[in-house]
């Protein structure tokens, strides 16, 4: 088995376990909207997870996020307990804006379309 399909099965696990962690037991009131975990992207060395989140419904994207920095110890606590890796990686947060620039590109696209 290749690297790279272990390296997309971890990735994968890991995704399916923070979003269920960040659903079912991130208990933090100033959490607004609906926070998912759209993709993982670990290090080959394991030490570290970028953690790709959208949200939608928030207060305020800025806030969430810093939230979910500063609960990432905690978080990746529980994926110790749950996922079976040597290390469990150092996990960060980072927005992931791809379904809004999506949005963006199919207003344009649906403007152009009006427009002739």
């Amino acid at each position: 088995m290749s690297d790279k399909n272990r390296m997309a099965r971890v990735d994968e696990e890991l995704r399916e376990t923070i979003s269920k962690i960040i659903d079912q037991e991130l208990y933090d009131p100033n959490l607004t909207g609906m926070i998912s975990v759209s993709s993982v992207k670990t290090t080959p060395d394991l030490r570290y997870s970028r953690v790709f989140v959208t949200m939608i419904g928030c207060k305020s994207q800025k806030e969430n996020l810093a939230i979910l920095k500063k609960s990432s110890g905690y978080i990746r606590s529980l994926v110790a307990k749950r996922v079976n890796l040597r290390i469990t990686p150092e996990l960060v947060f980072e927005f992931d804006d791809s379904i809004e620039y999506g949005a963006k590109i199919d207003k344009i696209l649906k403007d152009m379309k009006l427009s002739d």
